[in-house]
């Protein structure tokens, strides 16, 4: 056991240094004021899904007695004893900065945060006003005595706890008062640069709701519930019903967490926590409003001066039309591949169009395409119904277990199907996460295959902040690997054979394991092997060994991490040659790169990407796929990506045993933002001609 805890980090503590580099940019004075309130909203709403789907794990283990222990040798009980120190430390420095910093810089810019007795009767009365048109016709008071029992409170749904007076008896009782979660976390003042929570206008308001009562103390608090879907889907019939099911369910999951103000009366704590079953160790309380989640309503307030100047996203030379004439993207894919790299290339203009000129197309005869998540107004579901009208044969194989996004599948699968196409929803014990798609078009007597691989969902708009590879290509071989995997996602298959693909849970964990292996084997011949990989989350034990073996034998190996890494660089005798970035800046580093430097051969690279992270989950329990980039030329231009990355000195971090340390300029050493120079760069890449 001693060896196993030297060898690897704890994935929920990793998880939460991850969320504390997030936390970081809030505090950073070189980040633009609004740009921090985002990132302290973002630590915020990742925070709550934590909660919701690896801290409600663990209470299940602990509940069940559950004795066996995670690969870093700690119980279950351990883990969240050490969780709930770490989210106390973290909550209160998030309070700080929003309280001492951010408040006063934004004060500074104009953008106030506002407290109820602070405002004049002018603003008071405009939020009264407010209040008696827009919020008391909706609100709803709920008493607990003995004929009102004690109300459900949903998952996250900010409330009000009131302890309210008889003036007749003087009996005190609790009441509960739900804020609608159609409303702004924080509500603005007439002007649109002032804001105040809304707990505090309610409160301010309560007579209203319990006329002729006594108001002896109003706080707001929020629970948070497991939330975590579990199918039996071998026994699922109907699989969109099932998940249908549980999203119902999911809200009445058990508390794991509630979260009060620092002001509340132990007498009002302790009755929450009783009824919420929770221990005094799964209460959280905070200096700042809760759920500073809502802050994105301030966040959109139109100042751009306080927000990262804007980057244009520029269209890739190859598909910028040199005439009046619209440009034919498959005549440029059929001259060779083509990659993209978002944001700093426009989804738009690319995969979208793609997409939308096959929808289009009267050669066109098929088109296929994986949906894990998308927007709610996707233009890409938009072109598939489209094409279905069109008569062409239409197959979205639509993913409804997508964490937090199964009601917003479910509703674009139903209305897909309505429109003709043929909607598959992913296989039983398995979540089918591969970002693919096939364009089946007729050219002469043939039928060419056209093929997007991608390391991002088929969603314009998180395109449009994530950072994410992408690859058109028309090479027959790719072709005919995603037909296959089609086939297996929408037929049944077993033993399936890849040639450019990686997949799981075919062949990825041992297509993986074996170009480490042979690695190894090129070091020890020529010895300079090297090996690189980016991903957002590093977890799986036997890929981590894997590593370990390469690196005691001497390959270099550099891990751009983002997330969660268990893995420890740095270990005597262990993890020598190995060394860890994280970059967690201006963009969500999406993709998943993996570089071999002697996998094609003694001076030839093996590069994939594309969406399977090194975790158990992705390579046993999800449906993967990374493509192999044989264009030296675009190999060259994921080099230099990664090169970048690497030599950032802005937004990394440098990982030793486990430890995260910010990576900042050297003495002499000029400032490199990896994500303005990859935007320079952006406006030269094009593609080699054949």
């Amino acid at each position: 056991m001693q060896e196993s805890v030297k060898r690897f980090s704890n994935r929920e503590l990793s998880w939460l240094h991850f969320n504390e580099r997030v936390l970081d940019l809030a505090a950073r004075e070189s980040v633009p004021p609004l740009e921090r309130l985002k990132f302290l909203a973002i630590f915020s709403q990742n925070l709550d899904e934590f909660f919701q789907v690896r801290v409600s794990g663990l209470l299940e283990r602990v509940d069940a007695e559950v004795m066996s222990l995670s690969p870093d040798g700690l119980s279950a009980q351990t883990q969240l004893r050490m969780i709930s120190e770490r989210v106390v430390s973290l909550t209160r420095r998030a309070d700080g900065i929003f309280l001492n910093e951010l408040i006063p810089v934004l004060a500074s810019e104009g953008i106030r945060f506002c407290r109820w007795a602070e405002l004049d009767r002018g603003d008071q009365r405009e939020l009264s006003n407010a209040f008696e048109q827009r919020l008391f016709p909706i609100l709803t008071p709920l008493a607990v005595d003995p004929g009102h029992p004690f109300p459900y409170i949903s998952n996250l749904a900010l409330n009000l706890a009131a302890v309210i007076t008889d003036p007749t008896d003087s009996e005190s009782r609790f009441a509960r008062v739900k804020v609608p979660q159609g409303l702004p976390r924080f509500t603005s003042l007439g002007d649109g640069t002032r804001f105040i929570p809304v707990e505090q206008v309610i409160a301010a308001h309560l007579h209203f709701l319990f006329e002729g009562m006594e108001i002896s103390e109003a706080v707001a608090f929020r629970v948070t519930r497991d939330t975590d879907i579990d199918l039996e889907e071998t026994r699922a019939e109907d699989l969109l019903e099932a998940v249908e099911m549980e999203v119902q369910r999911r809200r009445f999951g058990e508390a794991v967490r509630l979260e009060l103000p620092v002001n509340a009366s132990e007498d009002l704590v302790e009755r929450l926590r009783v009824e919420h079953k929770l221990d005094a160790a799964h209460v959280y309380r905070s200096n700042a409003p809760i759920d500073l989640g809502g802050l994105w309503s301030v966040y959109g307030v139109d100042r751009p001066d306080l927000k990262f100047s804007a980057l244009g996203r520029r269209t890739p030379r190859v598909f910028r039309a040199t005439s009046a004439e619209p440009l034919d993207m498959f005549a440029v894919v059929r001259k060779g591949d083509v990659l993209v790299h978002h944001p700093y290339e426009n989804f738009a203009t690319t995969t979208q169009e793609f997409l939308s000129q096959a929808a289009s197309d009267p050669a066109v005869q098929a088109i296929k395409l994986t949906l894990y998540r998308t927007s709610g107004d996707s233009p890409i579901m938009a072109a598939l119904i489209r094409a279905a009208d069109a008569g062409k044969q239409v197959v979205a194989l639509v993913e409804v277990k997508a964490r937090f996004d199964e009601q917003n599948n479910i509703e674009w699968a139903r209305q897909l199907e309505r429109s003709g196409v043929h909607v598959v929803y992913g296989l039983v014990g398995l979540k089918t996460h591969t970002k693919v798609a096939i364009v089946a078009r007729e050219e002469g007597a043939d039928i060419r295959v056209y093929c997007h691989v991608g390391t991002g969902n088929y969603n314009p708009k998180t395109a449009t902040t994530y950072e994410d590879f992408g690859l058109l290509t028309a090479d027959p071989g790719i072709g005919t690997d995603v037909q296959r995997l089609f086939n297996y996602l929408t037929g049944y298959g077993r033993d399936v054979q890849y040639q450019r693909l990686l997949v799981a849970p075919h062949n990825l964990r041992t297509g993986l394991a074996k170009l480490i292996r042979s690695e190894r084997k090129a070091h020890r011949r020529y010895g300079n092997g090297s090996i690189l990989m980016k991903m957002n989350s590093l977890v799986d034990p036997n890929l981590i060994d894997e590593l370990y073996a390469a690196s005691a034998d001497g390959v270099r190996i550099q891990l751009i991490v983002r997330g969660i890494c268990c893995l420890r660089p740095g270990l005597v005798g262990l993890s020598e040659n190995i060394m860890v970035r994280s970059v967690v800046g201006r963009y969500l580093e999406h993709s998943r790169v993996y570089r071999f430097a002697h996998g094609a051969g003694q001076d030839r690279p093996a590069v994939y990407f594309g969406s399977a992270d090194l975790m158990p989950r992705n390579l046993d329990r999800r449906v993967e796929a990374l493509v192999s980039i044989t264009d030296p030329s675009l190999a060259e231009r994921i080099d230099t990506v990664l090169e970048s990355l690497l030599a950032d000195n802005q937004w990394s971090w440098e990982l030793t045993g486990s430890h995260w340390k910010r990576v900042d300029p050297a003495a002499g050493e000029d400032p490199f933002d990896a994500h303005l120079h990859l935007h320079a760069l952006s406006a030269n890449w094009t593609m080699q001609e054949k």
